[in-house]
């Protein structure tokens, strides 16, 4: 059997795979097993945040591994005291915990909410409001936080104590947290896997104050918006906000997996002994890389990130095929004439890696994809799209 025989065969055939199978590559270059070489546009989907092999990362990772690999968190290690310091010093945030996955990090969300709320309001405020259209994991609790009903079909009963509202319509968030019983609103700045969209900054400044006015927590998912993806360090600060709670992964350990739940100072002490735990969160392998991620991310690094977006923005905007542009940063999406199918097989065929959200062409570059590498996939995509 070839490789594509035996996926089949033996994977979970959860994954609609495209017919490619990626052996090599260096930085925003990548070759398939036939030579074949593209430009990757989605980075793991926003995961290889310094692309493929970077060798800042390669050595972090090699250090940490000839040293000690994995350690119980019944002790401590330096990489993952390192990185949750590094972490809390660039957003404020008083305490981290971490896990593995977007999901593990936003369970954890849910449960500080929870406890949080139990303490300090009462046993009955215990849900979680979240937006529709939103997508926050494929637990069946990180699902049932999703707001998109597509994603509940098939896994009743959901967990129960999560309710949904339309981004922008505050009225309808109002009505669900009449009775006392919200105990945490959970958001996307920017809903990825609901169409690259980006939350209206008017929304969230007004979201913001009624929360803080009613003692509901403001908690914002930056699994696939964070580390430097929308040119800030999270995308909540595009905004202005300070959020009670940040959770984040993908791009965090540029290629491990590592995920955080950020917890302000209002939430800091709510986790104790024993009330939550993981594992493999805070691996030193895993935290070694992404100290090597984060650190790179300093203002002017992100800079050219944003200068990196306003260039794809304006190239695609009015171009001939492209009926609109959304998202932020190097989060990306075309709402292009063609069905998006057609035009992510076409990129392939010419060389370029993207990928899709709902009926838009999604854009996830590595964040440090050189210029020269950007033009020619802009010249490929447009070429696709007519």
């Amino acid at each position: 059997m070839n490789i594509f025989e035996t996926d089949k065969t033996y994977v979970a055939g959860t994954y609609n795979r495209f017919p490619v199978e990626i052996v090599s590559g260096r930085g925003s270059l990548v070759r398939d097993v036939n030579g074949k070489e593209y430009i990757d546009l989605g980075s793991g989907i926003a995961v290889t945040s310094f692309g493929v092999a970077d060798k800042v990362w390669i050595a972090a990772v090699e250090k940490q591994i000839r040293q000690v690999q994995h350690m119980s968190n019944l002790y401590y290690t330096e990489p993952c005291a390192l990185l949750a310091k590094a972490l809390c010093e660039k957003t404020g945030m008083s305490k981290v915990f971490f896990g593995n996955s977007g999901a593990e990090a936003n369970e954890c969300a849910i449960k500080v909410a929870r406890k949080w709320a139990a303490e300090n309001k009462g046993p009955a405020c215990s849900t979680v409001v979240t937006l529709k259209n939103s997508f926050h994991g494929r637990t069946l609790t990180t699902l049932s936080a999703t707001g998109q009903e597509h994603y509940h079909e098939l896994f009743q009963p959901l967990t129960p104590g999560f309710a949904h509202f339309e981004a922008g319509n505050m009225e309808e968030l109002k009505a669900l947290c009449a009775d006392g019983t919200v105990a945490a609103v959970l958001i996307e700045c920017v809903q990825g896997e609901g169409g690259v969209i980006a939350m209206d900054p008017a929304f969230l400044k007004e979201l913001s104050a009624y929360l803080k006015e009613n003692d509901i927590l403001l908690m914002v998912d930056e699994v696939q918006t964070g580390n430097g993806r929308t040119g800030q360090m999270y995308a909540y600060m595009n905004y202005g906000l300070q959020p009670d709670v940040v959770t984040t992964a993908k791009g965090l350990a540029g290629g491990l997996p590592l995920s955080a739940a950020l917890l302000g100072d209002k939430v800091k002490n709510v986790l104790g002994y024993g009330d939550h735990g993981s594992t493999f969160g805070g691996n030193p392998v895993a935290c070694a890389a992404a100290l090597s991620v984060v650190n790179r991310l300093t203002d002017s690094f992100l800079a050219e990130v944003r200068q990196k977006s306003e260039y794809l923005v304006s190239r695609f905007t009015g171009a001939p095929g492209i009926e609109s542009v959304s998202g932020l940063g190097l989060m990306l999406g075309l709402q292009t004439v063609k069905p998006a199918s057609e035009v992510i097989k076409a990129c392939m065929e010419n060389g370029v890696l993207v990928l899709s959200a709902k009926s838009r062409v999604r854009l996830l570059p590595a964040l440090n994809i050189p210029m020269e590498l950007l033009e020619k996939a802009a010249d490929i995509i447009l070429a696709a799209a007519k």
